[in-house]
C-alpha cells in the first residue's frame, strides 16, 4: 500500500527498522511468509514486480525474497483458499512479533540500562517557570491516590492516541495535530486457514490491504481504517467494521467463518498526523513528526509499531539539544532486548488456551502486573484470542495475584469484576 502510495521513504525505513529489530530481539520477532492470490496474469506481474522494489529498498535488511508462485503452490500453502480463477500467486516475507511482549521486554531493558519505569502513574499536569518553560510532572500514584511531582530539564509526550490533551497540559491554546483512525481485528480458530502461511488480500473497498495471520495458535483477521472523532481507553469494533471484515476474507476462503466462530474481537486506535485535507484515513501516511511547543514540550506521535526505535531516537536527539545536555551518540541500533525469563513450566488454566500459574506470577513478580486486565490483555494475549476462556479463568488468575500481591477477597470479587465488564465488548456471543 505505502509503495502504492509512493511512499517511498516511509517503506526503506520501516524495512531498515524491521532488520534492526529482528537482530536485537531474535527471541520474539519471527520470519513470516506471506502469499498474495491472484486470479488474473496482470496481477501476477503487478504484485511480482512491486514485491522486487519491495526486496530491492530492504538491501541488507531483507529477511526473504519474493518469487511468483504456481496455482498449486498456492492451494499447497494457503489450504482454504477460493479457487475459482486462481492463475498463482506471489510470496514475500515479513516479520512478525507480538506488541505486548515486546513492549514489556522493551521496559524491562530500559530499566536494566538505568530508567526509573512507573506503572499506573496518570499524568495530571505540566509545571512550568516564570519564563513559561517546563520544569517537570505532576502526576498520581492511581492505586494509593498519592500526588508527585518529578522535575525534568526536558519533557517528552510520548502518549499516542492521546497526545493532543497532553499538548493543552502545556498550552490550552494548542491546536490538534492528530487524526484518529480505528482498525479492528477478528480472531478465529485456525482450522479457517491451516499451516503457517499468512494471506495478503491486497485491494479492498476501503482502499486497505487484509491480512489473514496465523497467531498463538490461531488465525488473526484485519485490519479496517474508520475515521473516528475521539480516542478511548477502550475502543470497541463497530458492527459494520465486523461486517466488512468477514465479507471481505469470505471472498477468498472456501469454508467461511460465521459471526459464532468469532473467538475475539478487538479494536485499536492509530493516531495519525494531520497533513492538510485527506479524503480517507487510509491515505494519510503512517509516517512520524515531532512537535515542539514553546514551553519546550516535545511531542513525538504518528508512525508505525516498527519504526518505534527510530522515533525514540528521534525524540532524544531533541531533548539534547533543548535541554542542552552533551551530545551522546544513540546505541539502540544494535542493542539487545532483554527477554523476560520465565519462571516454570506448568499446568495451563484453560484447556483452550496457553496461559498457565507460572504465566500469571511471572507477570505479576517481573512485569509489573498490578490486575487481571494486566495479566490476561497486557501480559499475556488469553482475552485477545478467547474472550470466553479468559471471562472463565479470571477468578483463578485473580486468586493467584492476590496471594503474590498480598491481596483479600474482596480485591479478588473486585478485579473478577471488573474484568468481566471489560471482556465483554471482545465476546459476540
Amino acid at each position: 500500500r505505502y509503495l502504492r502510495q509512493g511512499n517511498i521513504s516511509l517503506v526503506r525505513e520501516a524495512l531498515r527498522e524491521r532488520g534492526r529489530l529482528r537482530k536485537n530481539a531474535p527471541h520474539g520477532v519471527y520470519k513470516r511468509a506471506f502469499v498474495i492470490p491472484c486470479y488474473s496474469v496482470w496481477q501476477k506481474i503487478f504484485y511480482d514486480a512491486g514485491l522486487k522494489i519491495y526486496d530491492l529498498l530492504a538491501g541488507k535488511y531483507g529477511i526473504g525474497r519474493s518469487r511468483m508462485l504456481s496455482r498449486e503452490d498456492v492451494t499447497e500453502r494457503l489450504q482454504n483458499i477460493e479457487t475459482d480463477g486462481l492463475r498463482g500467486g506471489v510470496l514475500y516475507y515479513d516479520g512478525q512479533f507480538d506488541d505486548t511482549r515486546l513492549l514489556i521486554d522493551l521496559a524491562v531493558t530500559a530499566q536494566k540500562y538505568g530508567a526509573s519505569i512507573m506503572n499506573y502513574a496518570r499524568v495530571t499536569g505540566l509545571r512550568s517557570n516564570n519564563d513559561g518553560r517546563l520544569t517537570g510532572v505532576e502526576f498520581e500514584d492511581v492505586e494509593k491516590g498519592e500526588l508527585f511531582f518529578a522535575g525534568a530539564k526536558s519533557v517528552i509526550n510520548a502518549s499516542g492516541a492521546f497526545c493532543d490533551s497532553i499538548r493543552k497540559l502545556s498550552d490550552a491554546e494548542a491546536p490538534p495535530v492528530i487524526t484518529y483512525s480505528q482498525g479492528i481485528h477478528l480472531v478465529f480458530d485456525k482450522k479457517f486457514l491451516p499451516g503457517e502461511t499468512a494471506l495478503m488480500i491486497p485491494q479492498t473497498s476501503d482502499g486497505r490491504v487484509l491480512f489473514c495471520i496465523p497467531w498463538h495458535d490461531h488465525l488473526l483477521v484485519g485490519t479496517t481504517d474508520t475515521p473516528i472523532d475521539r480516542p478511548s481507553l477502550e475502543p470497541e469494533a463497530l458492527a459494520a467494521e465486523i461486517d466488512f471484515v468477514f465479507q471481505t476474507a469470505g471472498e477468498y476462503l472456501t469454508s467461511k467463518p460465521t459471526h459464532s466462530d468469532i473467538l475475539s474481537v478487538f479494536a485499536g486506535i492509530r493516531p495519525l498526523v494531520r497533513t492538510g485535507v485527506a479524503a480517507k484515513t487510509s491515505s494519510i501516511s503512517r509516517g512520524h513528526d515531532l512537535f515542539v511547543d514553546k514551553s519546550g514540550l516535545i511531542t513525538i506521535t504518528g508512525g508505525k509499531w516498527t519504526t518505534y526505535r527510530r522515533m525514540a531516537e528521534d525524540a532524544v536527539n531533541t531533548v539534547i539539544e533543548i535541554a542542552g545536555l552533551p551530545p551522546t551518540q544513540c546505541i539502540t541500533a544494535d542493542l539487545a532486548i532483554t527477554a523476560v525469563e520465565d519462571l516454570e513450566i506448568s499446568e495451563d488454566l484453560h484447556f483452550q488456551i496457553r496461559c498457565s500459574r507460572a504465566d500469571v506470577v511471572r507477570a505479576v513478580r517481573k512485569e509489573m502486573a498490578r490486575t487481571v486486565e494486566d495479566v490476561l490483555a497486557r501480559r499475556t494475549r488469553v482475552l485477545f484470542l478467547n474472550a470466553s476462556a479468559a471471562i472463565e479463568i479470571a477468578p483463578q488468575v485473580a486468586e493467584i495475584m492476590a496471594g503474590e500481591l498480598g491481596k483479600d477477597n474482596i480485591w479478588v470479587e473486585d478485579q473478577v469484576r471488573q474484568f468481566r465488564e471489560t471482556a465483554r465488548a471482545y465476546s459476540l456471543k
